[in-house]
């Protein structure tokens, strides 16, 4: 008997797939034990549980929001964390766009994401080494409000990146065991029934038609170009509707050949991922879970179950229909500061950050530009330069340590930047204290 109600944000209950109750008891159970927030989001990316904990705040997006009247994607990038989740395999580790680290974990049912359990937010870095200063810069927020931001995230849980990890791993198993219910299996039994019906509808008409004029009904190219344009456009109903009628064709004119349909149905999934692509969907994320479905496909025995199984891939990619850009590259961007603020004093280079990221040096120079407002080498160096503006305090430690412990090669060429950055030399900053006007 499928569930009934709203959820705690207002959203039908009846709308999900899976058995909300017991997600909510499981994500609450985390919540409580692990001290960390935690939130249930449906397929699109709408919240559809709040699990609080006391040290969960994204209070820091509604007030940067309200100061600079920019629209800050959470919701977006949470649906990006958990497309990404997806893709590798059960859990991501990403960044919101305030910098939060987040973990999330998809729902997955019968190969379909249905939802997903998001935790955080959290620091994965010291609360020193948080990136404020590069937000505030971003977004020009005047100095008055540095302290307001500051306090937003100062109860924050600071956690290590490998008991993220730990947490992701649990969240996972939650994930899995939310997935694999039986109620979950009475949902779908429901719907594949109102599909077939639709289906059986279409199939009926094509065989009046086909007894009336006497001849074979053509193979409805045309409404694949329809359907084509729908998932482009990211209208779920429409091209459900379509997907029915060409899904009716293939049945009706296979003749109860079972290697017929799936032979069709793979082409289907080849177009479906086209579509999705031409509408904006990312290229790799969609390739990457077409392989996966052509790999599925023989494990179907039979129409009923095949049917239903394009028509959720077909939403699946739908759903990719959206631009991910802003939240991608915000991602991108802070887990390579993160990388530069833990590796700061090797000898790092821009290719080295670029393939931590998964993306080719030229397109991360590109992006890292254009979110941090300065190119690599200038953000690493000034990084560097205020690491070494402590260490200059201390008397006991000479320059030439100084520089190497700080990442240069040689304490000439730190000192020139040193100048550069602060005006002065490493050796007129030790003696003011660092009190420079």
């Amino acid at each position: 008997m499928a569930q009934s109600g709203k959820t705690n944000t207002g959203v039908d209950i009846a709308a999900l797939d899976f058995d909300y109750k017991l997600a909510c008891n499981t994500v609450t159970a985390f919540v409580r034990a692990c001290n960390v927030g935690c939130t249930i989001i449906d397929a699109e990316g709408t919240l559809v549980f709040d699990g609080k904990s006391a040290d969960a705040r994204c209070d820091f997006c509604k007030r940067l929001q309200n100061i600079t009247g920019n629209t800050i994607s959470c919701s977006k990038a949470h649906l990006y964390g958990s497309m990404q989740a997806e893709h590798f395999g059960g859990k991501y580790i990403y960044f919101c766009p305030s910098g939060m680290a987040h973990f999330a974990c998809p729902i997955m049912v019968r190969g379909v994401m249905r939802g997903a359990i998001i935790g955080g937010p959290l620091l994965i870095v010291d609360k020193e080494e948080y990136i404020l200063d590069d937000i505030i810069k971003k977004h020009n927020i005047p100095d008055e409000y540095y302290k307001e931001f500051e306090s937003f995230f100062l109860d924050t849980v600071v956690v290590p990146p490998d008991m993220v990890s730990h947490y992701a791993n649990l969240l996972m198993a939650v994930a899995s065991f939310i997935g694999q219910i039986e109620t979950t299996q009475l949902l779908d039994n429901e719907k594949n029934n109102e599909q077939q019906s639709r289906i059986n509808d279409y199939i009926q008409m094509l065989k009046a038609s086909s007894g009336v004029h006497g001849m074979k009904t053509s193979y409805p190219f045309e409404k694949e170009k329809e359907l084509m344009h729908y998932i482009a456009e990211g209208d779920k109903q429409k091209s459900q509707e379509l997907l029915n009628e060409i899904l009716g064709h293939v049945f009706f004119s296979s003749g109860g050949k079972f290697d017929l349909v799936k032979a069709r149905v793979m082409e289907l999934i080849v177009m479906l991922s086209r579509a999705a692509v031409e509408g904006g969907a990312d290229v790799e994320q969609i390739f990457g879970l077409n392989y996966r479905y052509l790999n599925e496909i023989d494990k179907f025995k039979t129409v009923e179950d095949i049917s239903y199984w394009l028509s959720k891939i077909m939403v699946r990619f739908t759903d990719f229909v959206f631009n991910f850009s802003e939240v991608k590259h915000m991602d991108v961007i802070y887990k390579a500061v993160d990388y530069i603020k833990h590796h700061y004093n090797e000898k790092i280079s821009l290719e080295e950050v670029a393939n931590y990221v998964f993306l080719s040096p030229s397109y991360f120079s590109k992006i890292f530009k254009n979110e941090m407002n300065c190119n690599f080498s200038t953000y690493l160096n000034d990084y560097r330069i205020e690491r070494s503006k402590k260490l200059l305090l201390n008397d006991s430690i000479n320059l030439v340590d100084i520089s190497d412990m700080v990442g240069f090669e040689d304490q000439s060429y730190f000192s020139k930047v040193f100048k550069k950055v602060t005006g002065v030399t490493p050796g007129k900053y030790r003696k003011a204290r660092g009190q420079l006007k």
